[in-house]
């Protein structure tokens, strides 16, 4: 299977991480425009009433084609404080919350990073670390028109996913008995929810038809 390029997302979707299970070579795009309302800033966690956005501010670029490796985080409206409340308010009752928000925590209180990407990347870093998730990652050096598997603007918010290939299992989530089951929510949905069977889950989220 050949290397797949994606864009760089903050707690990213399940679909996403999917593909860092299933593709042997993962490339973080670093030298696109970026595109603003995508999952590069924000994410999608299952509150008490359903499905709840969280967006990571950033500095309006100079430029009108700003470059994503060059995105600022901003420090407007102690947003910080209001993702880590977020996400103990979602999954306090989940099973290996309590487990976890040691690791987490630190993002939102203590850990400073000036650029979007660093943020994302030590994110996603502690994620594959803590799911016993091994990919190569690289990141790009320059931007490519044209590359084999281009998933970079694919995996969407608001988008469903148009990839025969991902077929997500479900999976046990706190507030199901009152939202039914929402699929292809952020990463920590699964991994607070299950834990270390969440690689399970990712290797069943492969549709072997697809």
């Amino acid at each position: 299977m050949s290397a797949i390029y994606l864009s760089t997302a903050y707690l990213a979707p399940i679909h996403y991480y999917s593909k860092l299970y299933h593709y042997p070579v993962v490339y973080i795009e670093q030298w696109e425009n970026y595109t603003k309302q995508t999952y590069r800033n924000r994410c999608t966690i299952a509150g008490a009433n359903g499905p709840l956005s969280l967006s990571v501010p950033i500095i309006k670029p100079e430029t009108a084609k700003g470059l994503t490796k060059d995105i600022r985080i901003s420090d407007h409206g102690n947003w910080r404080h209001l993702h880590w409340n977020a996400l103990v308010s979602a999954y306090r009752m989940s099973p290996f919350f309590e487990y976890y928000a040691d690791d987490f925590a630190p993002f939102y209180h203590e850990k400073q990073f000036d650029f979007l990407i660093d943020f994302n990347n030590a994110l996603q870093e502690l994620i594959c670390r803590l799911l016993d998730l091994e990919p190569e990652i690289r990141y790009t050096e320059t931007y490519q028109t044209e590359v084999e598997t281009d998933f970079r603007e694919a995996i969407r918010p608001k988008h469903a996913p148009e990839d025969p290939a991902f077929h997500l299992r479900p999976y046990y989530q706190v507030f199901q008995k009152k939202n039914g089951f929402l699929p292809d929510l952020s990463i920590v949905d699964l991994l607070f929810n299950m834990g270390p069977e969440g690689l399970l889950i990712l290797k069943e989220s492969k549709n072997i038809s697809g």
